[in-house]
């Protein structure tokens, strides 16, 4: 039982840190119309400013100061570069926004280097949130932080005892995005801010003639989202591994997630990125073959069948490409996502 809790827990806090990547890029295009492919890139930029402000500032101050840097550099990319291709068509904007993720990874290995940086989460973070304790004869419970390594273990061998302790840092990745999650919905949806950045939309000139500069909001949204990656950055960097390989490790698979959601649906990202993070949670946690299941199941195959190399592959093996086949199934049978609604 506290396997399945525990799986489920980091297949929780994965899906919301997809989320946390994926809702500024799903705000970006349902605002701008911009898919914008150097989003994984402001991630782990997000990452490594907050890696160098934490050297000066430490980890809470870097935490609400490397989004803000992030987010000006994102909007000052869109008032400089993006906004001149804008007139143009979507391909110019997949192109330099293409161009771009190359950039900032070439950048950030002359600046940091090639290697993984040691990005240190703060020390009430360090450590487990939470214990659970599977005792074959007292049943489950649960203790706040670490436990004694005594409680671990049984004098009588044949008592059962298990530990699995889940990590404060992943219990903070699931607050940050709920939160997160809140706030932009209350942004979009209850402010008169929201309200004029959707209208700018559809409505543009609309909108100019109320007296809004409707470049400006544009401006501001591809900042906010770009400031969302970066949040995701520190909390994801600090988190895992900071090192010029994280934007790939991500990035196809928010791209993913905003296609199965629905484009431009923040709600759709929402189920998306938990569903994607729980199935491939449980793929690599349940690490069975065809072969193994067969035999659990007293079936006897033949040699030929088992030396068959799809019939060995594991479930952890294939669990990198589930989002992908996902993705396929969503586009056959549903094109416009699980929750989308744009026609275009």
């Amino acid at each position: 039982m506290e396997f399945f809790i525990i799986s489920m827990l980091n297949g929780l806090s994965y899906g919301l840190l997809l989320f946390m990547l994926s809702s500024g890029l799903t705000l970006i295009f349902s605002m701008m119309g911009v898919l914008n492919f150097a989003h994984a890139s402001f991630y782990m930029l997000g990452a490594y400013v907050g890696y160098t402000l934490a050297l000066f500032t430490g980890f809470w101050p870097a935490l609400v100061l490397a989004p803000i840097v992030v987010g000006g550099l994102g909007a000052l990319f869109e008032r400089l570069c993006l906004r001149k291709v804008h007139k143009f068509g979507h391909v110019p904007e997949l192109l330099i926004t293409f161009g771009l993720s190359y950039v900032i990874v070439e950048l950030v290995q002359l600046i940091w280097g090639r290697t993984a940086l040691d990005f240190k989460p703060p020390e009430l973070l360090r450590g487990p949130a939470f214990t659970l304790i599977n005792h074959s004869l007292e049943g489950l419970s649960l203790h706040f932080g670490a436990v004694p390594a005594a409680m671990c273990s049984a004098a009588d061998t044949a008592v059962r005892v298990v530990c699995s302790p889940f990590p404060a840092t992943r219990g903070f990745m699931m607050l940050v995005a709920l939160v997160m999650l809140g706030a932009v919905w209350v942004l979009l949806t209850r402010t008169r801010v929201g309200l004029v950045i959707q209208a700018a939309l559809t409505h543009p000139t609309t909108v100019e003639a109320l007296g809004h500069n409707v470049p400006r909001v544009f401006m501001l949204v591809f900042g906010a989202g770009s400031a969302l990656a970066g949040l995701a950055g520190v909390i994801g960097g600090s988190t895992f591994l900071t090192e010029p390989g994280m934007a790939a490790t991500v990035g196809s698979v928010i791209f993913v997630v905003v296609v199965v959601g629905g484009m431009g649906s923040l709600s759709g990202a929402f189920v998306a990125s938990i569903l994607i993070g729980t199935v491939q949670t449980f793929a690599v946690a349940f690490d069975y073959s065809l072969a193994t299941l067969a035999q659990q199941m007293g079936l006897q195959l033949g040699d030929a069948v088992r030396s068959n190399t799809l019939v060995k592959l594991t479930l952890a093996q294939v669990a990198p490409i589930l989002p992908y086949l996902f993705l396929v199934l969503i586009l056959i049978f549903r094109p416009k996502g699980l929750l989308g609604k744009r026609e275009d």
